[in-house]
């Protein structure tokens, strides 16, 4: 084999680290793009019964955003395996917890079970912040797009943009608002 199939091959069947700002995203729908990544079904060679998924690099998942009222209404399931060990945690106080912990729920969720989901997780890494290791910084070579646009805060906005700002009217000195 020439060298350079045997590149193309490694290309091909090597695994990619990919990362995702889950700032201001719902980590539902996010779910579905990631595990399109961890289960390598973006690429030619993808089969069910193959494991030819990639890692993902979750940043920012302390800034996740649920929709409406979910925050209060959603809640999520545990059992000790003791004898009423059943508990019933809601979104808000699982997110103060463990703020990485409501996006791996959701991916969790997403892969469907079968036998890779325990081997599939282990490629997900999730940071409550953007801090993360060199080790892992090395490896990245993509990023995911976000699915929605992260809105820029008034109080961010610099002064000289604001004045450069086109305005449609320009209203009188002593006109007042009610």
């Amino acid at each position: 084999m020439s060298l350079t199939r045997k590149t193309q091959q490694w290309g091909t069947f090597a695994r990619m680290w990919h990362i995702y700002d889950a700032t201001w995203q719902d980590p539902y729908k996010s779910a579905v793009l990631i595990s399109h990544y961890l289960r390598g079904i973006y690429k030619p060679i993808y089969h069910p019964t193959n494991d030819c998924g990639d890692h993902v690099v979750i940043i920012n998942s302390n800034e996740i955003a649920l929709r409406g009222d979910e925050w209060i209404r959603r809640v999520y399931f545990h059992h000790t395996t003791y004898p009423q060990g059943a508990s019933w945690t809601k979104a808000w106080e699982l997110h103060k917890k463990d703020p990485t912990m409501i996006i791996q729920k959701a991916v969790y969720s997403v892969l469907g079970n079968n036998l890779t989901r325990r081997t599939t997780m282990q490629r997900l890494h999730v940071y409550y912040d953007n801090n993360i290791p060199e080790k892992i910084k090395e490896n990245l070579s993509n990023q995911i797009k976000q699915l929605r646009p992260v809105p820029i805060r008034l109080d961010h906005i610099s002064q000289e943009q604001l004045e450069n700002f086109p305005q449609i009217i320009n209203l009188p000195a002593h006109y007042v608002l009610h």
